[in-house]
């Protein structure tokens, strides 16, 4: 059976800062936004799998549902996830994406990138297709990022930039929060 490549979307949430968490991993209820956590469902609903880091999910009655790549560095070899037969625990660092994808046994589709910072990095090298990065006007100090070195030594811009992805679009969430999402994609796509 031949595999094609899924379609990647990234899905995150951040501060005005760019965080996706507190300092300790929690998701702050400060950017918890009706309007977003309704998008982000809808979403990952129409996605064909998911990926996410091992502290890092959507959340729900539909989890455990869904086909999914369980990033962890505490495997060696792609193993399927003792409590969720749909997942698949995969170490990037010994089993290249391709062979994570096929072994979900998922021809085509949509893959939606959910976090933790590490996983939403590791796909930036790995290519999206398009990144929905929804902005809040909470304030998260301190927390941790959307990407590795955002707020401290870059912007989510700048980050995305990099990695060849521009903004294609802005789309209003919530007026009363002033919650926006972006749509971010490969800048070699041109202009849309």
């Amino acid at each position: 059976m031949t595999v094609a490549r899924p379609r990647i979307e990234g899905y995150a949430v951040i501060s005005r800062e760019g965080m996706i968490a507190t300092a300790d991993g929690r998701f702050p209820d400060a950017i918890r936004i009706p309007a977003d956590h309704e998008f982000y469902q809808d979403s990952v609903d129409r996605a064909s799998a998911v990926a996410n880091g091992r502290h890092s999910a959507e959340g729900g009655e539909k989890e455990k549902l869904r086909h999914r790549l369980v990033l962890t560095r505490r495997v060696n070899r792609l193993v399927t996830d003792p409590h969720n037969p749909r997942a698949i625990l995969w170490n990037p660092a010994s089993t290249p994406f391709e062979e994570a994808w096929k072994r979900l046994g998922i021809k085509d589709g949509i893959l939606a990138v959910v976090g933790g910072t590490d996983v939403f990095q590791l796909f930036l090298t790995i290519g999206y297709d398009a990144f929905y990065l929804t902005r809040t006007e909470a304030s998260v100090p301190g927390g941790r990022p959307v990407f590795p070195g955002v707020g401290s030594s870059a912007t989510v811009e700048e980050v995305m930039a990099r990695h060849g992805l521009a903004r294609r679009s802005t789309r209003l969430l919530d007026a009363a929060t002033g919650t926006v999402v972006e749509e971010w994609s490969p800048a070699s796509a041109g202009a849309q």
